[in-house]
């Protein structure tokens, strides 16, 4: 897997420019403009399956859909961090995309480190060294493995056949 890092207070503008709130809100309109005041390289270089490693409060700033749903599309795993701003959790939940707290996970690697993340287990797996999360639930799971809570709430009310 390969690791995109970045620090503590990275809010949604640095995620998703604002000037670009109302005129994209396709996946592949957004893709573009994906942290390009941040990291200009992430766009073109990012590939399905890569984590982020970010520091505290990562997503904080206005409350919108983009920066997830960008990040979604790209492919991120995951996002492991130190902390989370509250509504960029939601919206994560929301669009399937894994958020894991685990500061000893950020704070142990070092550039050029193997990580092996287990989800199903709490586990993540950085230069040898072991660090543990709390399992997520089940219900966040199911989210993610049904593409989003739009998608697993139209199947939770699809009438049962047999």
């Amino acid at each position: 897997m390969r690791v995109w890092r970045y620090g503590d207070n990275v809010n949604t503008d640095m995620l998703f420019p604002g000037k670009y709130t109302y005129t994209c809100s396709k996946p592949e309109e957004i893709m573009p403009h994906l942290l390009e005041d941040l990291d200009p390289d992430f766009s073109s270089g990012v590939k399905k399956g890569d984590l982020l490693l970010v520091g505290s409060n990562f997503g904080c700033g206005s409350s919108r859909e983009q920066p997830v749903l960008g990040l979604k599309h790209a492919g991120i795993e995951a996002i492991i961090g130190r902390s989370f701003a509250r509504i960029f959790y939601r919206a994560a939940i929301n669009q399937g995309l894994i958020l894991i707290e685990c500061p000893s996970a950020v704070d142990a690697y070092k550039d050029g480190d193997e990580v092996i993340l287990d989800i199903g287990s709490g586990r993540i797996e950085i230069g040898g060294e072991e660090h543990r999360f709390p399992p997520l639930p089940d219900a966040v799971l199911a989210i993610r493995d049904s593409g989003g809570l739009l998608e697993y709430t139209r199947k939770r009310l699809e009438p049962r056949k047999g």
